[in-house]
């Protein structure tokens, strides 16, 4: 979180939040991959033919990438028109918006399976 404090320093003196929203964007979709990763080098040992889950991406994947990126649309002309973005702007609730990260980035490597 070292670089976190960083961008958010550079962002005060700069005035460009830009880099701030897509590192807290980036940085769960990471971690999220990070914790699938064992699962899914052990199934690549397999030898199988890949699929790819559909049902699991847009039931799960979809709406947490939405709610991943509500603090982008926030800062755009676009963010006024889509739901709930208004109610993100009051709120600023950074857990949530980690948290559906970390989920979007897990069902990523979920969705691969042999």
């Amino acid at each position: 979180m070292n670089y976190q404090a960083y961008l958010k320093k550079e962002a005060m003196v700069t005035f460009n939040l830009t880099p701030v929203i897509w590192f807290a964007i980036i940085f769960p979709i990471i971690i999220g991959m990070l914790l699938r990763l064992p699962k899914l080098i052990i199934q690549m040992i397999e030898r199988k033919s890949w699929t790819f889950d559909w049902v699991t991406v847009i039931s799960i994947g979809i709406p947490a990438l939405y709610i991943l990126l509500l603090p982008y649309f926030s800062y755009t002309s676009l963010g006024m028109y889509l739901p709930f973005t208004r109610n993100f702007i009051i709120l600023e609730n950074t857990i949530m918006t980690t948290t559906a990260g970390i989920v979007f980035g897990y069902v990523l490597l979920t969705s691969i399976k042999k």
